[in-house]
């Protein structure tokens, strides 16, 4: 059997004895199936892909990601400065607002800077004369199932939307980069959304050296029409002459981590509530801030109705509601899957909840502890 079909119930429970829950475990052998399909449109497109540090930063796994990947993208010094150390490669800085200590700071560490504004742009040129620089755009158009994460939304601060505003500094830019989609799986919508691109902002194109078409394409999808996307990107590159930059975070990382918790109660109020070691608020938080489920791999089917909760004081602390073959008891592991994306990166201490361990499965079906939480990181995170 591939090391990637083996079930996440049958890994938990051969490590039942190793590894106390609750912890993070990525799977090399399923992040490697999505490493494969970018290498692919990297392959056929001629585009580069860059890791979006601020979905998944969990460098103890950039040893096999970068042999797939051209470097990584951040949103922050500190993500640069880790993608600069843990990562190497290219480094692509972009910040919604640059410090004047940031950008001293970053400058020696970017292969490309990336300014919101125009005014940014203006005020620290003299600073990053020499570097590529690229600004973000908004091209007034988007693909986002929720209005919180979309980049058109009205009056959003995230990037420049006028053309005419824009190519009087076109001397100083080499590139550009148009983040505008969140879970786009449709390929008919990014096609729309990039010949939108192509027909409003041509003329500064023609001016650039490379061009970011941004993360939140969920090409890695089961059963998505790779070569046909591929396709696009290159055609799209062809017509401008530019070095088209992919994004990938959640597309690179999902399906391949998990969230692997024990079950330490069971209530009943209307319905039984098993209460699990983690939290939604604090090790998942996403699910809160945009009212989904925490999936399971496969979704548990069967008689035996349950609600599963985490152990914060928060009401709201629900993981969702499954029905299972036989009835929990306490002691039973409950693992939630694609819990590698904006988890890690996202995780907090609220009511002094211990952190989950990450663990990672290797090729070889080898299971490290990269890092364990202790009472000291949580004092440390205070004052």
């Amino acid at each position: 059997m591939n090391n990637a079909d083996t079930s996440i119930y049958e890994i938990a429970d051969q490590l039942r004895e190793t590894i106390p829950t609750p912890y993070y475990l990525i799977d090399e052998s399923r992040l490697l199936r999505n490493l494969e399909k970018i290498q692919r449109v990297r392959e056929i497109s001629g585009a580069k892909a860059v890791l979006a540090l601020k979905c998944f930063s969990t460098w103890a796994v950039f040893d096999l990601m970068k042999k797939y990947m051209d470097g990584t993208t951040s949103s922050s010094l500190f993500e640069a400065k880790l993608g600069a150390e843990k990562f190497g490669k290219e480094v692509h800085a972009y910040s919604v607002a640059w410090s004047a200590d940031e950008i001293k700071a970053v400058r020696p560490l970017a292969t490309k800077i990336i300014f919101n504004s125009l005014s940014q742009l203006k005020l620290f040129l003299p600073e990053v004369k020499g570097l590529p620089l690229g600004l973000r755009i908004n091209p007034g158009v988007s693909h986002s199932h929720f209005d919180l994460a979309d980049p058109a939304r009205e009056f959003s601060r995230l990037g420049v939307i006028s053309l005419d505003e824009i190519l009087p500094m076109a001397s100083a830019l080499s590139g550009a980069m148009f983040h505008c989609q969140c879970e786009n799986d449709d390929l008919e919508s990014f096609c729309r959304i990039v010949d939108h691109i192509a027909k409003r902002y041509g003329p500064l194109l023609e001016k650039l050296e490379w061009v970011s078409l941004g993360g939140g394409i969920y090409f890695t999808k089961e059963g998505y029409p790779l070569d046909a996307f591929a396709r696009k990107i290159k055609e799209f590159s062809q017509r401008f002459d530019v070095q088209v930059y992919l994004e990938p975070g959640e597309t690179a990382v999902t399906r391949s981590g998990f969230l692997v918790t024990k079950v330490l109660d069971i209530v009943h109020n209307g319905m039984d509530v098993a209460i699990v070691d983690a939290a939604v608020e604090t090790h998942m938080l996403d699910l809160l801030i945009y009212s989904t489920d925490a999936k399971m791999e496969p979704m548990p089917e069967g008689p035996h109705a349950y609600a599963l909760a985490g152990r914060t004081c928060l009401a709201g602390d629900v993981f969702g509601k499954y029905s299972f073959p036989v009835q929990l008891q306490v002691g039973d592991l409950i693992p939630f899957s694609d819990a590698a994306g904006y988890t890690m990166v996202k995780k907090n201490w609220f009511n002094g909840v211990a952190m989950p361990s990450i663990a990672v499965r290797r090729l070889d079906g080898r299971v490290d502890v990269v890092k364990r939480f202790t009472y000291d990181d949580y004092v440390a995170s205070l004052s």
